[in-house]
């Protein structure tokens, strides 16, 4: 099986666990599968570190100009998606990014970048909580789930707030990998195995 390249966009107050969960479950996850499974890079828009939530330094491996088009694509949330929302070439580099992926993630509030991109329309959607509204607003023609740590529409897998993008990638590992995959990844992390998504 070949190794999949997962771009994790990155940018200035992300939330810290919604980019480092996943990156976390998708790294872990090469320690069961030969070959490793995953090439997981983080991407910013320009070179230098990114400042994530509660000041992080980050040092992404990539910028959008130079990363090579992935086959899994990760967006994560935080306060910084209510700017990112508005920054075109962060939008269109997601909607071009998207359009050569086999899986495209987000996280938290990552889903409004989505939204931006026009990559939710006539599908499922969650987000954290406290974004529910402003989601609904931004993705009208999105059926947004209140309810839902993860939603899975086939290409497009949308996780609530935070933790749930651990949740999230556990499920996409499983069906990519298997689900022995994902357990052993889970019982490695010490995280609970979650229940299937929607």
């Amino acid at each position: 099986m070949a190794t999949r390249t997962l771009a994790i966009l990155v940018f200035d107050d992300v939330e810290v666990l919604d980019f480092c969960g996943p990156f976390e479950v998708f790294s872990v996850a090469n320690r069961f599968a030969d070959p490793p499974a995953f090439e997981v890079v983080t991407v910013a828009e320009g070179p230098g570190p990114v400042l994530a939530r509660g000041g992080l330094s980050v040092n992404p491996h990539r910028r959008l100009a130079d990363c090579p088009a992935p086959g899994l694509l990760l967006v994560p949330g935080g306060w910084g998606t209510r700017t990112q929302m508005h920054n075109l070439a962060v939008i269109d580099w997601i909607g071009r990014a998207a359009a050569g992926a086999e899986l495209v993630l987000s996280v938290c509030t990552g889903a409004l970048l989505l939204a931006k991109a026009g990559l939710l329309d006539g599908l499922a959607a969650t987000t954290h909580h406290g974004a529910i509204d402003l989601l609904r607003e931004t993705a009208p023609n999105t059926t947004v789930h209140a309810d839902h740590r993860v939603v899975d529409n086939g290409r497009v897998v949308c996780s609530a707030g935070i933790a749930a993008g651990i949740d999230m990638s556990l499920h996409v590992v499983g069906r990519l990998l298997g689900p022995a995959v994902a357990d052993q990844t889970a019982r490695y992390m010490e995280y609970p195995l979650p229940p299937s998504a929607v």
